[in-house]
């Protein structure tokens, strides 16, 4: 096969841009954020300190497109007694709809921290350094008459003393199904 100048610079093409998608590819997987990333971002987030007590909750769900499918308001109530907390959440819908969690939490201590409720298949994990946490579970999720186990990548961030924002990716099989968005507040 003969080679000609613009097949060689075609072929160069396709290899740059071939390596450029793959260091693009390991540059994205490099870069994904570890609590230990905000170890020096105050205030320092403590959830027996901060989901003691009464809290409210304002959030969103969008789905993958980024668009709002519902709204929500989030009472909360946290105790705890020693290394081990019960925080409970009643969930007000836009659409009237109601739901309740509560939660058992468990301070590992070095920050780590895990976390059950009935409809949270096996153990959350929680990791916080600085301001952040990572919270990891598989939630047990109803829909239309169907419970489906979807997994939920949740950081949280301590803004100040009362304001904790969070973020929380829903996935399932490692696709993005929406995200939930809250503000928090100490009252």
């Amino acid at each position: 096969m003969t080679t000609t100048p613009t097949t060689r610079s075609h072929r160069r093409l396709l290899l740059a841009g071939a390596a450029a998608g793959a260091l693009s590819l390991l540059a994205g997987c490099a870069s994904a954020p570890q609590p230990e990333d905000y170890a020096r971002e105050t205030p320092t987030l403590d959830l027996r300190r901060y989901f003691n007590g009464p809290l409210i909750a304002h959030g969103i769900f969008t789905d993958r497109a980024g668009k709002v499918q519902r709204r929500f308001i989030v009472k909360l109530q946290g105790t705890w007694t020693g290394d081990t907390g019960v925080l409970e959440e009643d969930f007000e819908y836009s659409d009237g709809k109601r739901e309740r969690r509560v939660w058992t939490l468990k301070d590992l201590g070095q920050g780590r921290y895990s976390g059950t409720a009935a409809d949270v298949l096996g153990e959350a994990q929680g990791h916080a350094a600085g301001n952040a946490l990572r919270w990891a579970y598989t939630l047990k999720l109803p829909v239309d008459g169907s419970v489906y186990e979807v997994q939920f990548d949740d950081w949280m961030y301590l803004m100040d003393e009362r304001t904790l924002l969070n973020k929380a990716r829903m996935s399932k099989f490692g696709v993005t199904l929406g995200e939930v968005t809250l503000s928090f507040q100490k009252l």
